[in-house]
């Protein structure tokens, strides 16, 4: 192996793996390798793939014979509601990872979490600060699976001290490209609030996640990082700047919506991007460590990012008019005058070899 340092992505065929790999691919003196079950669907420029499960047990191996010096832990699957195959995944995924990066030598594992662990409560402080209880509802899986995973990285600090272990919790992801629960909430088209509430709530670019992720990796700051854009918007303010109607339900329908829902199994898509209490109450998350400590300042703030999911959302919705779809039949024609040309040059040549071959 060349003289550098080495770092494994894990989850790369995912959305985050794949961007984050591809992000630190740009800088020099690293070589980056990425593992998944899958190979990520676009070609990533210098990527060393390696397909393999993060479960497997020879991660040990393939950790000390590549020599990592870090892993950026993205192998993780987002759930509505609980489910043992997620969970599989994400919670003894994450135990093996980090239980392998411990036993190979590994220097540092960064993870991705979310502010969703602390929970939304009316009892919450302004700013919650890292060391705040995790309160987190246990009624969505993914949130259900960070706290298990934070629960178990509590310990694991303990016995493996000398990794250096970093977790981003990031607040909600909002984005053209990415989906994310709060994306998907806004884009559709009627975005309920709850009648008589409207909590203050943070939100961070999904660019601006790739870009904390690769800062993370590429500085050592142990221990827990909260991240998010710095301005703190009120909920029926987001939805007016993604160019939402102002409609709102009383809780009491959102609660007993919930529960039907979870009851059959079934969670209504961009509904609600979580339970109704994180609609109902503030979970503001304390920045400090990430200027700080971190040293890390998001590019784009809250209200520009609400305002560029609008006009994206805004553009689509006039490319499938009536223009769009007459420039849909031009090309269309276009391209069938081009295969009726090609076939009768083939029918052509082809009556040409034949007589060719009868001549003979």
């Amino acid at each position: 192996m060349s003289e550098k340092a080495t770092i494994l992505v894990t989850g790369v065929a995912g959305y985050w793996g794949a961007r984050v790999a591809t992000r630190l691919g740009r800088e020099a003196g690293f070589h980056i390798i990425g593992i998944d079950r899958e190979p990520p669907v676009k070609e990533i420029e210098g990527l060393d793939f390696i397909k393999a499960d993060v479960r497997n047990p020879l991660l040990i191996e393939l950790l000390k014979t590549e020599q990592v010096d870090t892993v950026c832990h993205l192998a993780f699957v987002e759930t509505a509601q609980p489910n043992e195959p997620a969970f599989d995944l994400n919670v003894m995924g994450t135990t093996k990872v980090l239980g392998a990066c411990a036993e190979a030598g590994v220097r540092k594992a960064v993870l991705k979490s979310s502010t969703a662990v602390y929970g939304a409560r009316p009892s919450n402080a302004a700013f919650l600060t890292e060391e705040h209880a995790l309160r987190g509802s246990k009624r969505s899986g993914t949130t259900r699976d960070l706290l298990e995973i934070e629960t178990f990285c509590s310990g694991f600090r303990r016995r493996s001290p000398q990794l250096i272990l970093t977790i981003l919790r990031f607040a909600n992801i909002v984005g053209t490209t990415a989906d994310t629960p709060m994306t998907r909430f806004l884009q559709v088209p009627e975005t309920p609030g709850l009648l008589g509430f409207d909590p203050r709530m943070q939100i961070i670019h999904e660019d601006d996640v790739v870009q904390a992720l690769a800062h993370a990796v590429l500085k050592d700051v142990p221990g827990t990082i909260n991240v998010a854009a710095e301005d703190v918007i009120p909920l029926n303010k987001m939805r007016a700047l993604a160019g939402k109607p102002p409609i709102s339900i009383p809780h009491l329908l959102a609660y007993w919506g919930q529960n039907l829902l979870t009851g059959t199994g079934h969670r209504a898509k961009g509904t609600l991007p979580f339970e109704p209490d994180y609609l109902r109450y503030p979970w503001v998350a304390d920045l400090r460590r990430m200027r700080e400590e971190l040293g890390f300042s998001p590019h784009n703030n809250a209200e520009d990012t609400l305002r560029e999911l609008a006009e994206r959302r805004h553009a689509s919705s006039l490319q499938t008019g009536p223009i769009s779809m007459a420039r849909d039949e031009e090309q269309l024609r276009d391209l069938i005058e081009h295969r009726q040309q090609a076939r009768k040059r083939e029918a052509v040549t082809s009556t040409g070899v034949e007589e060719g071959g009868q001549d003979e």
